[in-house]
């Protein structure tokens, strides 16, 4: 952080504020405490006739990589409309949301990834800028040496092994380096 974003001033310090337990950016100028949070990834694990939607990245970071269709979630979104957003955003699919599925953490990064379960209404896709293709996949043609990220395959492989019982709970995981 180089500036203030309450007053613009340049002079700011990395310290630990009093009663608090860890270093943040205070601004000497009018003494706000910048506080910053994960960032929070939101998207489906869409499923049509036994099949998983994924989406090849336009973009970076992965461009070129496979992954669920998700994002960060938007300021006044709740978890679930910014993961139907992305969805649609991303491959146009036609989805009703069914239940959080996982959530998976990156500390290292800070970011929390939340995907929901979500039924595909037909096969239809139309993707966005943010796509290249997007395509469904048996899950014996999963291309998981091409998957962008982690949360991505994590998500997939406890749908796999749980699909076929009667598990309601929601998947937990963490990587760490």
């Amino acid at each position: 952080m180089k500036f203030c974003s309450h007053c613009g001033s340049d002079q700011l310090k990395w310290e630990i504020p009093a009663d608090d337990n860890r270093p943040r950016f205070i601004c000497d100028n009018c003494g706000t405490i910048h506080y910053q949070n994960p960032k929070m990834v939101v998207g489906t694990l869409p499923i049509y006739e036994d099949k998983i939607l994924l989406c090849r990245r336009a973009i970076e970071p992965r461009k070129g990589y496979w992954g669920l269709p998700a994002g960060y979630l938007e300021m006044g979104e709740t978890l679930e409309g910014g993961a139907f957003r992305e969805t649609v955003e991303e491959s146009g699919a036609k989805i009703k949301i069914t239940r959080l599925h996982a959530v998976y953490n990156i500390p290292r990064i800070s970011q929390i990834y939340f995907f929901y379960l979500a039924e595909m209404e037909d096969e239809s896709l139309d993707i966005g800028p943010e796509t290249l293709e997007a395509a469904l996949f048996k899950p014996e043609d999963i291309p998981y040496a091409d998957m962008a990220f982690p949360s991505s395959t994590f998500a997939i492989k406890k749908y796999l092994a749980f699909k076929d019982r009667d598990f309601e709970g929601v998947h937990q995981g963490n990587w760490d380096r």
